[in-house]
């Protein structure tokens, strides 16, 4: 940046010089100022009425070349030696005159190119200083952005290299079954090459070995839920269907029960595809009515919350008849602690993977969520756990492998939005969205066999699909 500012200097210095050089030079050239004419009897010096008088030469404030230079007058003869001497010297003043504005120009243009330079190079060292305090900055964040990130990570890596033992298992399964498989082709293609029981002891060790692995994935952190899929419009905005989470694979029965104080009335349906055609197999009246719509079919029986009571109710199908009851001790009802939505949903009876669980509140508990998990034979409470969220600020709630699922509420943009572990008694807030298609969900219970949630939204039955984040059990885990 300095050097072109030097240069300027310079040029500037050149042309001072050559003002200098043109005031001392020019009237000796011309022969003018202090020349004087021989004649036979003495010298005359020049006036200004005979010839050019150069008085100064200067420089204007943008360094312009300035001289002062006195015509003679006119009527000297043009024929004059002199006169054409001046001619000359004026055309050659002339041109010195056009080549320093040429020069003028060009130093002020290369002036204004530098001024632009010398600005640009200011933001330029802004810019680059602005960029290294920035990269201190950003280097130090990214640095500890990717360090919590492998701490989130460090925990995954057991778990990956189980699940890379399981995959190994799974192909070896794979490859036995191949081969059985081959083995039974072979087979019908000729009855008695190989010991029938042999075989189907096989069979059964490796569909033993199979269910052993599946059982490993059977649990894990709920990560997200998507859907739904509505299986049926039917029925009011309240109500409750559900299947049986323990019935075999070839028992795919449907329980319906409308509205949530009104009824006694239990629809039962074979299959799936019947509730859906509308082709009811049986219904039950019960001896009394239920309250809200937060029912359990776990089994073969039901579980439902006694109208107007805290008393808890386990019917048979198979029987018609009461099978056990109980009152949950200081458990709100009658709408004192339901959900969002109200109807009565003060106690919520559900299932998961490790039994029954009944969800509600107490005033000793301040109106927050308590978890009791009973024994389904006697409905005695086997251990209770009490949560700081409050039952009447939750929209629904579900039980996935111990841990309580919580939603915000029952409307549009509702989100799963607090969990309860009882394996570590310790709970998290959460953020997991799902579709509220229908705009009011008054029921919402989860199935560890169908691995899906069962809702009842707004007079539509719909299912929703979760994705859970499966933790590998290994051997030594209790």
């Amino acid at each position: 940046m300095d050097s072109p500012l030097l240069t300027l200097g310079a040029l500037l210095s050149t042309m001072a010089m050559i003002s200098n050089w043109m005031s001392q030079t020019l009237p000796s050239l011309a022969g003018l100022n202090t020349t004087r004419i021989p004649t036979s009897n003495s010298l005359t010096q020049i006036s200004p009425r005979e010839g050019w008088q150069v008085y100064s030469s200067a420089q204007d404030p943008d360094g312009r070349c300035i001289c002062t230079v006195v015509a003679p007058e006119q009527n000297l003869c043009s024929r004059d030696a002199k006169s054409k001497q001046l001619r000359q010297l004026l055309e050659k003043v002339q041109n010195m005159s056009q080549s320093i504005e040429v020069l003028n120009l060009r130093t002020q243009r290369d002036f204004q190119y530098v001024q632009k330079m010398e600005n640009q190079m200011k933001g330029l060292r802004s810019k680059f200083r602005q960029i290294e305090e920035d990269r201190k900055t950003v280097l130090t964040r990214h640095f500890q952005d990717l360090k919590e990130k492998m701490d989130e990570l460090q925990p995954l890596i057991p778990v990956l290299e189980q699940y890379k033992t399981d995959a190994r298992l799974i192909t070896q399964f794979k490859e036995e079954i191949r081969n059985l498989t081959g083995i039974l082709t072979s087979i019908q293609q000729e009855i008695g090459a190989f010991d029938y029981e042999e075989l189907h002891q096989r069979v059964l060790g490796l569909e033993t070995r199979l269910r052993e692995c599946m059982k490993k994935l059977t649990c894990g952190k709920l990560m997200k839920i998507t859907g739904p899929v509505t299986v049926k419009a039917s029925g009011p905005r309240f109500g409750a269907w559900m299947t049986d989470p323990v019935a075999s694979e070839k028992n795919n029965r449907v329980w319906y029960m409308e509205g949530f104080t009104t009824s006694k009335i239990v629809r039962e349906y074979k299959s799936l595809a019947d509730f859906v055609t509308g082709a009811e197999s049986r219904t039950y009246t019960l001896p009394v009515k239920w309250a809200g719509t937060s029912h359990l079919v776990y089994n073969g029986s039901l579980f439902f919350n006694k109208y107007q009571s805290n008393i808890i109710i386990k019917y048979s199908f198979n029987t018609g008849k009461i099978l056990a009851q109980r009152s949950l001790d200081n458990a709100g009802f009658n709408n004192v602690y339901p959900y969002t939505w109200g109807g009565y949903s003060d106690i919520d009876l559900m299932a998961d993977e490790f039994g029954l669980w009944a969800v509600y509140a107490t005033n000793q508990n301040a109106g927050n969520i308590v978890i009791s998990q009973l024994r389904q034979d006697t409905l005695e409470v086997v251990k209770s756990w009490s949560t700081g969220y409050p039952k009447r600020s939750a929209g629904e709630s579900f039980m996935i492998c111990g841990t309580l699922y919580v939603t915000n509420n029952h409307l549009t943009g509702a989100k799963v939005y607090y969990s309860y572990s009882t394996k570590s008694s310790s709970y998290e807030y959460m953020d997991i969205p799902f579709h509220n298609q229908y705009f009011h969900i008054s029921m919402l219970d989860y199935n560890a066999r169908d691995r899906a949630l069962y809702a009842w939204n707004n007079g539509h039955q719909v299912l929703f699909n979760v994705t859970l984040f499966h933790i590998i059990k290994t051997d030594g885990d209790v």
